[in-house]
């Protein structure tokens, strides 16, 4: 049963006037444990039990004015963004999140109510993907940044390596792709609709339970598209050394992506091919293989030529970025 205070209980103030403790007693007020944690918030650490014997652990960070806007963004989304970005990198890998810590820089002046609103999307990240928020840290900062370390459990399961993937299988994909990306040049150009465009930018809708599937389904290796499809395919074949040509006629592009980019100027086939920030997961399988359903073959991996591995769009690289770097 969840602990989540009444809605009426809005703190009054900012974080620096409540005070540390008093802000993270309210955050932690408001979690829900599952069967897998045997300590939650409330001590040093928090001890969550892992079955399978191993531990998949990553972590995540956000920053205001990199990964998200505060201006562009409620609070409760920013944090559901965190949490499930996250997660992403763990369903990637064929496992289950189990548990999530996140520690929180922030103004002291950011609003107490807006703090607790973070908390509540984290949290309810975390639930609805059968994890909890088990503790964290929260210290003073010029700008918001969140970073989130989940872990998971593989349940029996060998974990999906990028380095799997071998000439003949099949590349596939499932969960969408160029969403958020329309969704942050419809922001940038200082609009707010299309709403479902918009609200995919701010809050993605990662198909965490795919990954685990695809991992029983015989994947041979996997990512997170959070960067972009073709610069998460070129870890997967510079890691497998492989090449990987991705059919264009293939991908799904969504008709309100097609309208949104005539009204822009834009071709939405690069939204599809090098945005990041939906959290799709894409996948290579043996050749004759069955996907899970859900899942959508899109491309193929062969023997690396000349441009030794690499990733291709009808057999031909494409020009420009394949997706986003923080330093390119």
């Amino acid at each position: 049963m969840s602990n989540t205070p009444p809605a009426t209980d809005r703190p009054e103030g900012s974080i620096g006037e409540l005070g540390e403790f008093a802000v993270i007693d309210r955050i932690t007020a408001g979690t829900t444990m599952t069967g897998s944690v045997e300590l939650g918030p409330g001590d040093d650490a928090a001890v969550v039990t892992t079955p399978d014997g191993r531990v998949v652990i990553s972590v995540d960070m956000l920053v205001d004015g990199v990964h998200f806007r505060s201006d562009w963004a409620g609070h409760e989304q920013i944090g559901r963004r965190a949490a499930l970005a996250a997660m992403s990198d763990i369903a990637a890998m064929g496992a289950v999140p189990t548990g999530l810590v996140v520690a929180v820089a922030a103004p002291p002046s950011l609003p107490a109510e807006r703090m607790l609103e973070l908390g509540r999307g984290l949290s309810a990240a975390a639930a609805e993907a059968g994890a909890a928020l088990v503790g964290g840290d929260l210290t003073r900062a010029d700008a918001l940044s969140l970073a989130v370390t989940v872990i998971g459990d593989l349940r029996g399961v060998r974990p999906v390596r990028r380095s799997g993937a071998r000439a003949g299988d099949v590349v596939a994909v499932t969960g969408r792709l160029g969403w958020a990306a329309a969704g942050l040049t419809v922001l940038s150009r200082g609009f707010r609709s299309p709403a479902a465009l918009v609200n995919a930018y701010r809050v993605p809708e990662p198909p965490l339970a795919a990954g685990p599937v695809a991992a029983a389904s015989g994947a041979t290796s996997m990512v997170d598209v959070s960067d972009g499809l073709l610069a998460d395919l070129g870890h997967v074949a510079h890691a497998s050394g492989v090449a990987i040509n991705i059919r264009s006629a293939s991908l799904q592009v969504h008709p309100r992506l097609v309208e949104v980019a005539a009204a822009l100027g834009r071709d939405p086939l690069d939204w599809v091919l090098t945005g990041g920030d939906d959290h799709a997961l894409a996948a290579t399988f043996p050749h004759g293989a069955t996907l899970p359903p859900g899942w959508e073959a899109i491309g193929s991996v062969g023997v690396p030529g000349d441009l030794g591995p690499v990733v291709t769009v009808d057999g031909a690289v494409r020009e420009g970025a394949g997706g986003w770097d923080h330093f390119g």
